[in-house]
């Protein structure tokens, strides 16, 4: 083989290793703002500051629902951050689904009152737009035996706390 067709495969091996982690972190960032930007969105409208994506956070995220993969049990982890949980039927859930079903909880919370309403669910939604809440990581896992989907976001410093309002 001549040295131009080794530059040449050199080049196409580049080209293609380049490529290929262009895609690996184009779907990464993708599968981060899916989660991101409804619940970023949420707390524009209130002018509060974006949640950060963190790394160490999401590992702590992935850790929790991959222990959930086996039953897809719909249980919080009891860790040191805030956090929001969804479980879906089938395999077809995204992560903007799941924020958006957080979201949605928006129209059954009384500011004033500072709780939900009767006999409804509020607190993804407060925990979304805690004012403090800073730093997110989120996960989601296709659960085995066809149990559904699990995903989880993890916030810090969490929120929620009893008597306090969210922002």
């Amino acid at each position: 083989m001549n040295l131009s067709h080794v530059n040449f495969l050199l080049i196409l091996l580049f080209l293609t290793l380049n490529t290929s982690t262009t895609n690996v972190v184009a779907r990464k960032t993708t599968y981060v703002q899916q989660f991101l930007s409804t619940q970023n969105a949420a707390r524009s409208a209130l002018g509060l500051a974006p949640l950060i994506w963190d790394p160490r956070i999401s590992r702590y995220a992935t850790w929790y629902a991959n222990k959930r993969r086996a039953d897809c049990a719909l249980e919080h982890s009891n860790g040191p951050y805030g956090e929001n949980i969804f479980w879906g039927s089938g395999d077809e859930w995204t992560p903007a689904e799941a924020a958006a079903e957080w979201v949605a909880e928006r129209r059954r919370y009384d500011y004033r009152s500072n709780s939900c309403e009767h006999g409804e669910q509020c607190g993804h939604y407060t925990q979304i737009v805690w004012k403090e809440s800073r730093r997110v990581g989120c996960a989601r896992v296709v659960c085995y035996e066809g149990r559904g989907v699990f995903m989880i976001c993890n916030y810090d410093p969490p929120g929620n706390y009893i008597g306090e309002r969210p922002y």
